[in-house]
């Protein structure tokens, strides 16, 4: 007879994975290694009206949250896996995704949400927890939750600029130490860096150069340093001054509490990066991004929502 389901045999540190699929038929040379993985009863299963295997249950919640830049693998013990088609930013729908985990016998598990992403990699994986469960169910969750759950979006190839603030670096006192990690930060990315260029403590210079750049059609304009409430320190001023849109001044990361988000009504982003991103293993930076790249415009509640898990130092 004809297996209900797939059966998993483990061996510590040899394999873990399907030794008999889902369809398989019972041979008598078969029995041997059922033994051993434990099967001294084989149960074969008659699926009634109206009910679903979990694996048919399983791609139903894969088109369900599916969405652009993602393909689901095959079904395997009842689970479905997804994986990124491109380079980009992997995103969820958390109040959906919520719902869909609160419904009974339903478990869908996923990385953070706003987490780079290459091609291939696995972002989300799903299940039914029963064998067999009721299609209404399933018909009840393709209706109330409209996807998409998931999503990756591709990173734009975009144009940046990066300004080095401070006197000690344009005369020579020191070098400039804090525009390589931003170039190392952009290599991951399709950007081109333009400028890069030292440009002094002067809230007017450094108001000039944003404003150039803003009317080259640079996309990303970077200003390193300058960031605290020190009145020497004249960045902040500097990116109000030329006119962007301020998104917010201070954010509930650690490191990065000075940093600043700004747009121009173009679409042109301005950061001011507070000295821990220079030095930090991850910081305001890391979170902030890949998510421009990729076309999010934040508000100030984006960054409200990182406090929880922004405390890296």
């Amino acid at each position: 007879m004809m297996l209900a389901h797939d059966h998993t045999q483990i061996i510590i540190d040899k394999f873990k994975g399907v030794r008999f699929p889902k369809g398989h038929i019972i041979r008598e040379e078969d029995i041997p290694l059922l033994l051993e993985m434990g099967k001294e009863t084989i149960y074969i299963l008659e699926i009634e009206a109206g009910m679903l295997h979990e694996n048919d249950a399983a791609a139903i919640l894969s088109g369900i949250t599916m969405g652009q830049n993602l393909r689901a693998g095959a079904t395997q013990e009842g689970k479905i896996e997804l994986f990124a088609e491109c380079d980009g930013l992997f995103t969820i729908d958390a109040q959906k995704l919520f719902q869909l985990n609160l419904a009974e016998h339903v478990v869908i598990s996923a990385r953070e949400n706003h987490t780079p992403v290459k091609t291939g990699e696995k972002v989300a994986a799903m299940r039914v927890v029963p064998l067999v469960i009721e299609e209404s169910r399933l018909a009840a969750l393709q209706s109330s939750v409209l996807n998409p759950v998931f999503e990756v979006l591709p990173y734009r190839e975009l144009t940046a600029a990066i300004f080095v603030t401070g006197n000690e670096i344009s005369s020579g006192r020191i070098k400039d130490t804090f525009s390589p990690v931003v170039l190392k930060m952009l290599s991951a990315y399709p950007v081109e860096v333009r400028i890069v260029k030292e440009v002094g403590d002067e809230l007017a210079t450094i108001k000039a150069e944003i404003e150039q750049a803003h009317a080259a059609g640079i996309d990303l304009i970077f200003c390193t340093g300058g960031m605290s409430v020190d009145p020497d320190d004249s960045t902040p001023g500097a990116i109000r001054a030329a006119g962007a849109n301020i998104v917010t001044y201070g954010t509930p990361v650690f490191p990065g509490a000075m940093f600043m988000l700004a747009y121009f009504k173009n679409g042109t982003t301005v950061m001011g990066l507070p000295g821990g991103v220079m030095y930090a293993r991850k910081s305001i930076l890391d979170l902030v991004l890949p998510r421009v790249i990729a076309g999010q415009s934040l508000a100030k509640d984006d960054f409200a929502n990182m406090a929880i898990g922004g405390l890296f130092s």
